[in-house]
């Protein structure tokens, strides 16, 4: 009975103070979604439900976050009935991507205190990775679904944060029924968080991974792609690149910015680059052909098709801290890939790739210089997600 009443207490408090913390922030919401277009449409959809209505009762519902995370869960949703699918979000890139697979039901996620009166009950709730949202979790439960995190990780860098604040995320677990782990370590600290019924599976990300839509012109020359550049990253690969070209003349490089709002920033950077050292550049959305020295990816969902023809990949999100990106893609082509040091969101995939080298921001450019001592990537492992399909057909 102690604990039934302290559950209930905690979740009343919770329910006041993200409501008293949504009503101060509302102002500051409005202004932002003006001045930020990335967050035109999610802001006044997520904390105003502006053109957001719930979803339709009795489905299966996925909630996820980024684009990644989005393209990973494709192949769950094409082994379910379309009718049942329920997409929630809560970026722009991520709508986009879950957008493509259920136009009638997708959403993006309301924030906490909204969710008392927009959400529905459905008979599954999946949530991929670490979004842990308190409200999500308690009201789907106690409104019949059953609860879900899949692929789920701690990372060494952010394990410790997790663990002061272990009684909030004790209170989250209570309200999950199964979790599908990365890795051995990762059920471990999941455990020790309050997460009960763990199983490893490995990361889905390994389980389908995204092939090419359409077939690229590779030029008779060394195509390098930097993949997924972060802040700080761009600056770096521009000057190995140039060190490059002294000695490959007919190298070309590819950057693919992660986040479409920097966009026009790198390709300012590049412009700049090139008419320093007299290099042919161009945007990709005004010719797809690689036939400058520098070309910038400035659309989405063509990433792939990239790695088809590129000869060696350096993998943004590990030379800043941001804790790097999915290496399969371009690995299940054969790539050379080199991922700088920071990559501890992506160690269980790493650890099914043969050949990734892994270099200091400082010895980037030597690294590139030296690419034919690099190896071919070669996934060795993949993932089953048989598991986490069995469990959601279990309640259709």
């Amino acid at each position: 009975m102690k604990n039934v009443f302290i559950d209930k207490m905690f979740f009343i408090l919770y329910g006041v103070v993200t409501t008293v913390v949504y009503i101060i922030a509302l102002p500051l919401l409005f202004l932002f979604s003006k001045r930020k277009i990335k967050y035109k449409i999610s802001i006044p959809a997520r904390f105003f439900l502006k053109n957001n209505r719930p979803l339709t009762p009795n489905g299966i519902w996925f909630h996820v976050c980024s684009f990644g995370e989005a393209r990973a869960i494709y192949p769950l949703l094409e082994a379910l009935p379309n009718e049942c699918l329920r997409l929630t979000t809560t970026t722009q890139t991520g709508h986009e991507a879950i957008y493509k697979k259920q136009p009638k039901e997708s959403r993006y996620l309301p924030f906490e205190p909204l969710l008392f009166s927009w959400l529905k009950p459905q008979k599954v709730l999946v949530v991929m990775e670490a979004e842990f949202w308190y409200l999500l979790f308690t009201l789907a439960k106690s409104r019949g679904a059953k609860t879900l995190l899949i692929n789920a990780r701690m990372s060494d860098r952010s394990f410790p944060k997790y663990k002061r604040m272990a009684w909030l995320y004790h209170q989250i677990f209570k309200h999950i029924d199964e979790v599908y782990a990365q890795s051995d370590t990762d059920k471990v600290r999941l455990e020790s968080l309050g997460a009960k019924n763990v199983q490893v599976i490995g990361n889905i990300k390994l389980s389908n991974i995204a092939a090419a839509t359409k077939t690229l012109s590779k030029p008779k020359a060394l195509l390098v792609c930097a993949a997924s550049t972060h802040e700080g990253e761009e600056t770096l690969i521009l000057e190995a690149f140039v060190k490059l070209k002294e000695t490959e003349s007919q190298a070309r490089l590819i950057v693919v910015p992660r986040h479409p709002e920097r966009f026009n920033k790198v390709s300012k950077m590049v412009e700049k680059c090139a008419k320093e050292y007299h290099y042919s550049w161009h945007k990709y959305s005004e010719n797809e052909a690689f036939n400058s020295d520098i070309i910038v990816v400035d659309v989405l969902g063509e990433l792939v098709n990239i790695y088809a023809v590129s000869d060696i990949v350096i993998l943004g999100g590990a030379f800043v801290k941001i804790g790097g990106h999915n290496a399969a893609e371009a690995a299940q082509f054969g790539c050379k890939i080199i991922s700088g040091i920071h990559y501890f969101n992506q160690r269980d995939i790493f650890s099914m790739i043969e050949g990734i080298a892994v270099v200091e921001k400082e010895d980037l450019a030597k690294c590139l210089e030296e690419h034919e001592q690099l190896k071919e990537t070669k996934i060795i492992q993949r993932t089953d997600i048989k598991p986490i399909l069995e469990s959601i057909k279990r309640e259709l």
